[in-house]
């Protein structure tokens, strides 16, 4: 399954960065750091793992890229064009089965075997760069050559170091100069994750988990890196409903650490919008489109 996305301007090469030095971290000086959070697909990069839903009466199968499934999981069994159909969530054969890990016996990693995260990358890396990079690419970028920490907090259900090894596909393919500065990792539907983040039940909504997932990382970034009240965090996602409850976090979190700064950025296609979390309210700091641009700017 190929994905083909249009073609921004000024895109299309590989991220060597033989001339560019590393940008000290704005506030590093008043002993504050800047916090990158990413969702994945979509955001960072468009893969091709299809998300399944069977009909309700025949069990028939339908596979929908995840952008697909991301615009339609609210309606889906309601109403529209998914109205028949429903999500089944068994791991091992259930609608979201290509984003979990599957047993792999050491023969077949001896084989040469891997997890399919781990072969959507590679698969997404032998085409244009233009058709693999999602909104957010540009920022992951910058965090990972800058050495900004950063947590990825995915929908997915792999396990984290599953995550980081297809990361590292794209520093060996000279997509990324090398390994992210990983404050944290939270594919929210693994098992183990979210029995860490209070959902041993497996009851918890996606995006309920991705706002915990937050909390935690903030808490972590405190923790790793002392208390500053010019700690800045970040996070981008392209899921509205993800975006919304995102936000709430952060609203929550700046009533806690009131001198500290929260941004979220809800990416589209070919634009984002990016606002600053105040306590009570959000402003809008920029709307734009990402055409002709080389940063998506997390938090100038």
């Amino acid at each position: 399954m190929v994905i083909k996305r249009k073609v921004p301007k000024n895109k299309g090469q590989l991220e060597f960065d033989f001339k560019r030095e590393q940008e000290p971290d704005r506030n590093f000086h008043l002993g504050g750091r800047s916090f990158y959070f990413f969702d994945f697909d979509d955001n960072v990069a468009f893969l091709s793992t299809p998300v399944v839903i069977f009909h309700k009466k025949t069990g028939e199968e339908k596979i929908l890229t995840s952008g697909e499934f991301g615009q339609q999981s609210a309606l889906i069994g309601k109403e529209g064009p998914y109205a028949d159909y429903t999500v089944d969530l068994c791991d091992a054969h259930g609608s979201f089965r290509y984003c979990r890990d599957q047993e792999i016996s050491i023969v077949d990693r001896v084989k040469g075997k891997k997890q399919r995260f781990i072969l959507d990358i590679e698969e997404a890396l032998k085409l244009h760069d233009f058709n693999w990079k999602a909104p957010s690419w540009s920022c992951f970028y910058h965090a990972t050559f800058n050495k900004r920490p950063m947590s990825v907090i995915t929908a997915r259900g792999h396990h984290p170091e599953t995550i980081k090894n297809g990361i590292d596909v794209m520093v060996r393919k000279g997509h990324l100069p090398h390994r992210p500065n990983y404050l944290s990792i939270y594919p929210v539907s693994n098992p183990q994750t979210r029995a860490d983040l209070g959902d041993p039940d497996l009851t918890t909504s996606i995006a309920e988990l991705k706002r915990k997932a937050i909390f935690e990382s903030v808490e972590k970034a405190i923790e790793t890196y002392g208390y500053s009240n010019h700690h800045r965090f970040g996070m981008s996602d392209d899921d509205p409903k993800n975006v919304e409850l995102v936000t709430e976090a952060m609203k929550e979190l700046k009533r806690k650490y009131t001198e500290m700064s929260f941004f979220v950025i809800q990416t589209y296609e070919d634009s984002f919008e990016k606002r600053e979390v105040l306590e009570h309210r959000t402003d809008d700091v920029i709307k734009k489109d990402l055409h002709g641009i080389d940063q998506l700017p997390l938090f100038s």
